[in-house]
């Protein structure tokens, strides 16, 4: 015989889901997350600067600048929830390039891709945004508010319309 608390748990959450205060705590964390390592960078730009490789023919300050941006803008933009879909594609191609940067300067087999070397960071974030890219932001963020906005602005256009 089944507890009656673990019927209602079992059944309440399969009916149930959270799913914008699942996306509301995932934009939060991923946000903070790669916030802090734009901080970081800018904190010490001196030391990083001479160490850090250029990508796309740029030199390794001008790729660490671009790299501070997206980091601290497109964090930004996702904590809150602010063309979210368009802020992770940034980030997302930013630690795809990292990724391959760190396969090409580590001579890592294949088969060491998804182990515990330093590449892992990389892939956990292209993970995290392309969940992002595809779930969207949910209801808990300024997208959904100004989506809300723009419907109530067309409706009110086509009563006026409808009138006319």
């Amino acid at each position: 015989m089944v507890p009656v608390f673990l019927k209602k748990l079992l059944l309440y959450s399969t009916g149930h889901t959270y799913s914008n205060l699942s996306r509301l705590f995932l934009r939060l964390f991923t946000g903070i997350m790669f916030m802090q390592f734009g901080i970081r960078q800018w904190t010490y730009f001196d030391e990083i600067s001479h160490t850090m490789v250029g990508v796309l023919g740029m030199s390794g300050g001008a790729t660490l600048v671009l790299m501070i941006i997206i980091e601290l803008v497109c964090s930004t933009l996702i904590i809150l929830g602010l063309l979210s879909r368009l802020a992770v594609l940034p980030p997302l191609v930013t630690m795809v390039v990292a990724e391959g940067v760190l396969l090409k300067s580590m001579d890592v087999a294949p088969a060491m891709l998804f182990s515990t070397q330093p590449g892992y960071v990389p892939i956990l974030f292209i993970g995290i945004f392309v969940y992002m890219l595809l779930a969207g932001p949910g209801k808990v963020s300024l997208d959904y508010l100004i989506s809300l906005k723009l419907l109530e602005n067309d409706s009110q256009a086509q009563d006026e319309l409808d009138k006319a």
